[in-house]
């Protein structure tokens, strides 16, 4: 452990519910890495949605029922630290590890193929499936610590891992390409206004669906167009106008995307923050050859894809606004009012 602390602050997820299952401590125990695994000095950490949903019992399919409330459908061991979104150094190494990534500046890979030495048959999260950035330190495994060389803080870089990965991942699946025309659902957000800057990058065309206060934002962002977030969008676009559509929402609205996406189209899906239960009319998905992609689980390429990209400065942070670790329930109740525009971030090193 060389002269890593014994103790460490961190936030403990003690039980599914309300803001008091959330405990702030400054004596939970350092962890230690196995064989395969990297200690990482958390320097900043994202909130996200599915830190919030994860507390709740959202993912459960029984109604909040603890049993199936992990991301993989099982239960969470509890107590948990949460946080997906890592920025920080390497400062040890498990014993199977080249000892020479000590010092590395990494970013996080969330969604992870191999946990605790062992490969994942399907996936598993970080601040799910295993302890997350809401601490001074994080155990990760070393394959999914990615080395990053920008001029960015680390406060923009915790910006990045789940919101960026997730958008890539999605438009990965979509086969999103140049002259594309993209249509975002809930796109002020931290994956929506991720996925705009991403499918620009590829050289789509984006409309995003948001709030009128926070329309022109998104123009800057790089969306072509933007509709009320209240609007059908049929009614501004007609039918068969779009090729993709990245939705976060769900919600009463649904069906209208259908509707929107033009013969061939590509609908890609990973989220449902207005409704998770919504219509289908099986004639509309097999008559237009419409595909359909839930996208969870990364793709290989897509974070060194997200890597490069941040180096490269094709893509850069959006940071709403950052918070100490100890003030993560004030942090949440912000990013749960959704009146900001892109990631708010908990400061962990600068944290008193």
């Amino acid at each position: 452990m060389g002269d890593q602390p014994e103790t460490m602050r961190a936030v403990l997820l003690t039980g599914h519910g309300g803001y008091d299952q959330l405990s702030y401590r400054t004596d939970v125990p350092v962890p230690k890495p196995g064989p395969h695994d990297v200690l990482v000095r958390v320097e900043a950490a994202g909130v996200n949605n599915t830190d919030i949903n994860t507390r709740i019992g959202w993912y459960s399919k029984g109604d909040g029922d603890p049993d199936d409330a992990g991301w993989g459908g099982s239960a969470l061991e509890l107590p948990r630290i949460q946080g997906a979104d890592i920025a920080g150094h390497i400062v040890s190494v498990g014993c199977d590890i080249n000892p020479g990534r000590t010092d590395e500046r990494v970013l996080i890979e969330p969604c992870l193929r191999e946990l605790r030495g062992e490969t994942v048959e399907n996936f598993a999260y970080i601040g799910s499936e295993c302890d997350g950035g809401f601490a001074d330190y994080a155990v990760v495994p070393a394959r999914h610590a990615h080395s990053i060389k920008t001029d960015l803080s680390d406060i923009e870089l915790a910006s990045f891992p789940c919101s960026y990965s997730t958008a890539e991942n999605m438009l990965t699946r979509a086969g999103v390409t140049s002259g594309d025309r993209v249509l975002v659902t809930g796109a002020s957000g931290g994956v929506g206004s991720a996925t705009i800057q991403l499918a620009r990058a590829r050289g789509a065309e984006v409309i995003a669906v948001t709030s009128r206060s926070k329309a022109e934002g998104l123009r800057t962002l790089g969306a072509m167009q933007t509709i009320d977030r209240e609007t059908r969008p049929t009614e501004i676009l007609g039918h068969d106008a779009v090729d993709v559509v990245v939705d976060l929402v769900g919600g009463e609205h649904w069906p209208d995307l259908l509707d929107l996406m033009r013969p061939r189209g590509r609908y890609a899906v990973a989220g449902a923050i207005g409704g998770h239960t919504v219509p289908l009319d099986l004639r509309t998905l097999y008559l237009k050859d419409l595909s359909f992609f839930g996208c969870t689980g990364l793709e290989p390429e897509v974070f060194p894809n997200l890597v490069r990209l941040i180096e490269t400065g094709a893509i850069r942070p959006l940071v709403a606004a950052t918070y100490p670790l100890r003030d993560i329930v004030s942090a949440q109740r912000a990013f749960s009012e959704k009146s900001h525009t892109g990631k708010i971030v908990l400061d962990v090193a600068g944290s008193g």
